[in-house]
């Protein structure tokens, strides 16, 4: 079996599994996020009294973080009641991040364990060697009543990343070539098992960048297997006990994509889907693209990593009179490592915006939505139409770095010259 197939089979109490069959399966943890307050109403609906288990579930309020409106302030409030009632050892509140970064620095994101949270990108946590997926509000309220939920088992697909990548390329670049190729729908309810040199070689936010943007194919779930830098990421921040699950070495994969790493280049996501990708000097050839806003962050592009190469690019420069810089850090740590070694305190001499950690403008709530007639280059992982604010404003995918070499100037540059 591969390594998620173990991972179901241990956890629906079963030998062994098999792509296609119907688990029900035990949870190891579940967040909710503040989009979805109706899970709680969901709860007492269907006739809910506790939480199934106190340690393994919380909420994470990182869309509205800090609450931009009266609405979503009540909703919070809601939510904090229905904790303090059951009383969740875990709860993420306006002053902690996004999601998917601070449950990993919370501790109870490690290999082998199924996550599910009322999130899309929790394949993220495929970074960890876990199975996470995403659910709706009242899959989430049958969760917290049983602690169990049912799973198709999926097929499983590899993408395998050989060698390594050139000067200016980043996971984030690499995911994006990926993506252009396999498309939107190209791997609708599988699981996307990435493999190859280039992964065994990536640091913990590299993987975390990859694995996030695999819901992006429609990928139910993904998987990496845990390298040594994860090991001892979670092993100095583990809550519980773990075990590795290993894929058998005979496993046959439904299909396999082969990328040789060392010929990507800085990519782009051009309006409006995601899928829609080409080289970043495609499009600079094909004349000047200007921007009025750069927006680093989200659980795809706002780790230290990330706001550490944007400083690199900025540090002693300004971005031009009229444009926008938008930083947001993914979580609390993040922001505090980053103050510490001096990235902060460059972006904002650059004339960067920086934002309380969370979601931000991502989902074009609050802290940097676009208006009519915007061109934004941004490090997030989507790019419909509206999804950062006005439906008439264009949004570009892009690396940090490609970010910060676009806003400097203006207009979209590869990053490679000022690396």
């Amino acid at each position: 079996m591969h390594a998620i197939e173990k991972i179901l089979a241990g956890n629906s109490g079963r030998k062994e599994v098999k792509a296609g069959e119907i688990v029900t399966a035990k949870i190891d943890f579940a967040e909710i996020n503040d989009l979805y307050l109706q899970t709680v109403y969901s709860f007492y609906e269907m006739g809910g009294e506790k939480v199934w288990d106190p340690e393994r579930a919380a909420f994470v309020f990182d869309h509205y973080a800090p609450a931009p409106d009266m609405k979503s302030a009540a909703n919070q409030n809601e939510m904090r009641e229905f904790a303090r009632k059951n009383g969740l050892r875990f709860h993420f509140d306006t002053n902690c991040g996004v999601c998917h970064q601070v449950m990993p620095e919370a501790g109870v994101i490690y290999p082998g364990m199924i996550v599910v949270a009322t999130d899309s990108h929790t394949t993220t946590h495929g970074a960890f060697g876990a199975m996470g997926t995403g659910c709706g509000a009242t899959d989430m309220a049958t969760i917290l009543m049983t602690g169990e939920l049912w799973f198709r088992v999926p097929e499983i697909i590899e993408v395998r990343l050989e060698g390594q990548a050139g000067k200016g390329v980043y996971p984030k670049d690499v995911i994006l070539s990926v993506l252009g190729k396999i498309k939107a729908d190209g791997a609708v309810y599988k699981a996307i098992d990435f493999t190859g040199s280039y992964v065994d070689g990536l640091n913990v936010a590299g993987r975390m960048v990859i694995c996030n943007m695999a819901v992006e194919m429609g990928a139910k779930t993904a998987y990496m297997q845990p390298n040594q830098q994860v090991l001892d990421y979670v092993a100095a921040r583990a809550v519980r006990p773990y075990e590795v699950q290993y894929t058998d070495e005979d496993f046959k994969y439904e299909e396999s994509y082969i990328f040789d790493v060392s010929e990507i280049e800085p990519q782009l996501a051009c309006p409006h889907s995601v899928d829609n990708v080409v080289p970043l000097t495609e499009v600079i050839s094909g004349g000047t693209v200007r921007v009025t806003q750069g927006y680093i962050g989200s659980c795809t592009g706002g780790r230290e990593e990330d706001i550490a190469v944007a400083a690199e690019i900025l540090c002693g420069k300004r971005i031009p009179q009229y444009t926008r810089l938008v930083v947001v850090p993914a979580s609390a740590e993040v922001m505090l490592a980053c103050m510490e070694k001096g990235y902060i305190q460059d972006l904002m001499n650059a004339g960067a915006t920086i934002a309380s950690p969370g979601c931000g403008a991502c989902l074009g709530a609050h802290e940097g939505i676009l208006a009519p007639g915007d061109v934004c280059i941004s490090s997030t992982n989507r790019n419909f139409p509206g999804r950062m604010g006005s439906t008439q404003a264009e949004i570009y995918l892009a690396s940090p770095a490609s970010v910060a070499a676009s806003i400097l100037n203006g207009c979209i540059t590869d990053p490679r010259k000022y690396l």
